[in-house]
């Protein structure tokens, strides 16, 4: 709980997001015990997650749950399922109106001490920033189409925004083979857990 807390507590980015369009201050959203067997990977709260304080609190995380085949109460529950993104705070909007990247500093200050507490049997690597600090990839389509390397125990995802519904037309192979495949070992590893 002492790590939780001195996340929940972080304002290393504070002068970052009050220079981003947004003016916001930081807000970690802390979602993990030492005690879950999945892990998330994700990117960063979108501003809806920031101001609920919770993560997948929007319409990506009910994409994210049907690919998962999971119900919003297993998806929460931290004894089976912690979420970890590259960063814990909404990292803003550009002057356009498009997010900003998750700060690297998050990710350099926390994961290391986050991932050490942590054992998961299957971790998801939500998008490329997840994708690129776990396997060092740099495109999500190659590295998505080329899951059958990497699981059982680690799953690269897209991200489940709306915006990538053209992306997932293009590929149907993700949710033919990727998810059905996926859905599987979530469900074992969550019967193994009972």
């Amino acid at each position: 709980m002492e790590l939780e807390n001195e996340i929940r507590a972080c304002r290393l980015c504070a002068a970052r997001f009050a220079a981003s369009a947004t003016h916001h201050a930081p807000r970690p959203v802390v979602w993990f015990s030492p005690a879950a067997r999945i892990l998330i990977v994700g990117q960063a709260p979108g501003m809806q997650v920031q101001q609920i304080g919770r993560p997948f609190a929007d319409r990506s995380g009910d994409r994210l749950r049907d690919w998962m085949g999971i119900t919003p109460e297993v998806f929460y529950d931290q004894a089976k399922i912690a979420i970890v993104p590259m960063a814990f705070c909404f990292p803003g909007y550009d002057a356009k109106g498009s997010d900003l990247p998750p700060p690297r500093l998050c990710a350099e200050t926390w994961r290391a001490r986050v991932l050490a507490k942590m054992s998961p049997r299957v971790t998801l690597l939500v998008g490329a920033y997840a994708q690129r600090w776990h396997l060092g990839t740099d495109n999500v389509t190659r590295t998505v189409a080329d899951w059958r390397s990497h699981a059982p125990r680690c799953w690269p995802l897209p991200h489940p925004s709306w915006r990538n519904t053209g992306w997932l037309r293009r590929n149907p192979w993700f949710e033919n083979e990727l998810l059905p495949a996926m859905r599987a070992e979530l469900a074992q590893r969550l019967r193994d857990e009972r």
